[in-house]
């Protein structure tokens, strides 16, 4: 078996999948591989299968398959995994730190003490106890987000098409979680429902100054939209880790230069323990592969 590492991985894992084969990230090589392991840069398109004739699994170390076409894969026989229940507290976590940071101002009293200013008085924090927390979707990620907000206080809502109850959530319309929210926090997949799903008509529905934080897919928000209500006051703030391109076109995209956004660069799910956790999972998959063939 021929095993191409496409994207970075922990360094253990070439190592560890030894056993089954010959392990390489030489991208010139692709005609070669059996299997293809990629996270997020690589993409999984017609054209990149198409240049691989044996290759027979594809696994995106992750939560989604954005970006690998799994139609055209499963047409060429080609079988498709992720490992979703790996990343789910490195991401979770990421979005807390979000929730965390924002309210307490820790990045504009960093800066002010960077600067040698002492803003004790301009700077005032307010509190994550007490406030409703909308989650657009209550998969894993957002169920350990739920654990997480409960512990600090916070009442949670969320609204999910597709899971009618949580024990860690009050399950909500989408029009009702919209309105009740003092913060919200996206977890869904990028499907033409949901793409654009945050934009100017959704965001009026939500209260004055609401705090929304995005660690799952980018294009489920209008950039310019959210760019708008920055600009205006109708949003106090955006976190978030995705974007529309890794990275984002620096001139055009509208949230790099918007007021009050906070940003990351795609790391959610860049945690050295997730990044082990990734790996167990596709040794798992891979074992159960070899197996089967």
């Amino acid at each position: 078996m021929k095993i191409l590492i496409s994207d970075s991985f922990d360094a253990s894992l070439p190592g560890k999948l030894g056993r089954y084969g010959e392990v390489f990230d030489d991208q010139s090589r692709l005609p070669e591989a059996d299997v293809v392991l990629v996270r997020s840069k690589t993409k999984c398109t017609r054209e990149y299968i198409d240049r691989a004739p044996n290759l027979k699994l594809i696994i995106r170390g992750g939560v989604g398959l954005d970006n690998v076409d799994v139609d055209y894969a499963k047409l060429k026989g080609i079988t498709v995994r992720n490992t979703p229940e790996a990343s789910s507290i490195a991401v979770a976590e990421l979005a807390m730190a979000f929730l965390v940071s924002i309210p307490s101002l820790l990045i504009s009293g960093h800066m002010t003490m960077v600067r040698g200013e002492w803003a004790k008085k301009e700077l005032k924090r307010t509190e994550l106890y007490g406030k409703i927390l909308g989650l657009v979707g209550i998969g894993r990620i957002a169920t350990e987000v739920a654990v997480r907000a409960r512990a600090f206080g916070m009442t949670v809502i969320a609204y999910d098409k597709f899971i009618p109850e949580s024990p860690h959530a009050e399950m909500v319309t989408f029009e009702e979680l919209l309105t009740r929210s003092d913060f919200i926090s996206l977890h869904v997949p990028l499907t033409p429902e949901t793409e654009g799903m945050i934009n100017a008509k959704t965001i009026a529905r939500m209260k004055p100054g609401i705090v929304l934080v995005n660690t799952g897919r980018s294009k489920c928000v209008v950039e310019s939209d959210i760019a708008n209500a920055l600009n205006s006051g109708r949003m106090r703030a955006f976190g978030t880790d995705v974007w529309h391109s890794d990275p984002p076109e620096w001139d055009t995209c509208p949230l790099v230069k918007a007021p009050n956004v906070f940003m990351t660069p795609h790391i959610g799910a860049s945690t050295k323990e997730n990044l082990l956790r990734i790996g167990e999972v596709i040794d798992r998959i891979i074992a159960d592969f070899a197996r089967e063939e």
